[in-house]
């Protein structure tokens, strides 16, 4: 089902995947049908991310990467073992960053990028890490991944809150890592501040949306949406939660309205066809 909210059609399902699944869609192109969010692993998707040679400097590249991108993941890999010095091991660090990003090795960006800011300490640097970890937290298919990923995206965007506390794009992902932890308390608290400095934001709304439905309060849900496709009614996620949400308080009319309305702004047949499952259901 195209982003469909599993809360609602998958209620066995956690909530910890239900909001790592929110932060997927939230944050990248794809989620849904495309990985079908924490059951599936891309073919090219991360590794675990630990002390073994899934990662770190004897990291070896990724088994669906091209020969030549392997060839040069190994001459990356060898370049930053010999650095001669923390200047050079930065500059190798974020060559490797950039070729392991490109092979959706997320993780193993993550740690090198994070190499890169303990030798240049920067909040611009501590981000970059902390994005990496955060996109392979939305890849991960299973609850250790999500532990680990979460917990390494959780301390860095701590460090760049520190420096930056006006950050909202890291507040807004560092809530969402939280309501897959321990701690989801803190993690509403994140998303409801990131709302007060910035109403209009389109990433919390969305998010705060999916917790709404996640908790079965299908009305505060309804709001969430309707604020998010005010702010950008080309919103096809938003347009589609909404008539999700709408249908689920019996307001059928409007929901096929938003249903169409998410349909006509994607070429996706997933989405086609959940558009049309869910509007069946309407009559």
């Amino acid at each position: 089902m195209f982003v469909l909210p599993k809360g609602i059609m998958k209620p066995k399902e956690s909530k910890s995947e239900l909001s790592k699944d929110a932060a997927a869609t939230a944050n990248r192109d794809g989620g849904g049908m495309a990985t079908n969010g924490s059951k599936t692993e891309n073919s090219s998707g991360p590794v675990p991310a630990t002390a073994t040679d899934n990662n770190g400097p004897n990291a070896a590249p990724h088994t669906t990467a091209t020969p030549a991108q392997r060839q040069e993941l190994t001459r990356l890999l060898a370049e930053y073992a010999a650095a001669p010095n923390a200047t050079a091991k930065a500059t190798a660090a974020t060559s490797l960053a950039r070729r392991y990003n490109s092979v959706e090795r997320f993780d193993s960006a993550g740690f090198y990028l994070e190499q890169v800011a303990l030798a240049k300490p920067s909040a611009q640097n501590w981000q970059q890490a902390a994005d990496a970890y955060f996109q392979a937290f939305s890849f991960a298919a299973t609850d250790e991944r999500v532990k680990l990923l979460g917990g390494k995206a959780r301390e860095l965007y701590a460090k760049v809150l520190r420096d930056q506390p006006g950050n909202l794009d890291a507040k807004t992902n560092l809530g969402m890592a939280y309501m897959a932890s321990d701690n989801p308390v803190q993690g509403v608290t994140y998303l409801r501040e990131v709302l007060e400095a910035d109403p209009r934001n389109e990433k919390a709304l969305y998010n705060m949306g999916i917790l709404a439905v996640q908790s079965n309060q299908y009305d505060k849900a309804v709001k969430r949406f309707q604020d998010l496709v005010k702010v950008n009614p080309k919103n096809v996620n938003g347009q589609f939660y909404l008539g999700v949400t709408l249908a689920r308080t019996g307001a059928k009319e409007e929901a096929k309205q938003a249903f169409l309305t998410a349909k006509s702004l994607s070429n996706d047949p997933a989405l086609a066809a959940s558009v049309e499952e869910e509007i069946a259901k309407l009559k």
